[in-house]
């Protein structure tokens, strides 16, 4: 079984290295760029949940990469791919929500720095980003943080973890002390405020891609 797991790991490993390499690909070359702009704007939710169920889901097996060093596929792998895929979905949402709800703030001189030039548009981003990880940011993350304990659970044996077992599980002192006072300041807010200066279609790539930046410093922190 533990010889099965690893073969599983390995190919899981670099098939992961050929999505990153393909999607980077598609971002380089021209004509697929476009193709993947106008995909994004006319299907964003369908790219959303594409986008995180790969991406995110390629940043846990890199994360378990570092941290145990060799390669394995977290328990549930296909289960993790839908909840990112779900997750993906509600991002997006949220991210023009809070865009276009910062966007009217602004225009209603309601938040300072109205204007057309680079200023403008970073304190707009600026906004964006502090707003959605200090509202919907903590609870996009707690709710993470239970499906990863019941996939846990579920895989250490326990079929029916119930939402008792599942709260009682996680870690919530380090989930608040570390997770929202030092990611969502020193890491989540300086890095959406960049991506929200991207142009629109790439704003929930960039969205993904930074799960696996995070994976990869939680794993290094470990």
């Amino acid at each position: 079984m533990e010889e099965k797991n690893s073969k599983a790991g390995i190919v899981g490993g670099i098939l992961s290295l050929i999505v990153i390499a393909l999607f980077a690909a598609v971002l380089i070359v021209p004509a697929s760029r476009e193709v993947f702009k106008k995909l994004s704007s006319e299907h964003p939710y369908i790219m959303g949940f594409i986008k995180f169920a790969l991406l995110a889901t390629i940043g846990e097996i890199l994360a378990l990469r570092i941290r145990s060093g060799a390669w394995r596929l977290p328990c549930y792998v296909g289960w993790r791919m839908l909840i990112w895929g779900v997750i993906g979905v509600a991002i997006t949402f949220m991210m023009k929500t809070y865009s276009y709800g910062v966007a009217g703030l602004m225009d209603a001189k309601l938040l300072p720095g109205q204007g057309e030039g680079f200023g403008s548009r970073l304190l707009k981003a600026f906004y964006t980003a502090a707003v959605m990880n200090l509202t919907f940011g903590p609870t996009f993350m707690a709710t993470h943080k239970c499906t990863d304990k019941y996939l846990e659970l579920r895989h250490a044996g326990i079929n029916k973890p119930g939402l008792k077992g599942v709260v009682n599980g996680v870690d919530w002192h380090s989930f608040v002390s570390f997770t929202l006072f030092k990611t969502i300041p020193l890491f989540w807010i300086p890095a959406h405020t960049l991506t929200f200066l991207l142009p629109a279609e790439y704003q929930v790539i960039a969205a993904a891609a930074l799960s696996i930046a995070l994976g990869l410093i939680l794993s290094l922190k470990k």
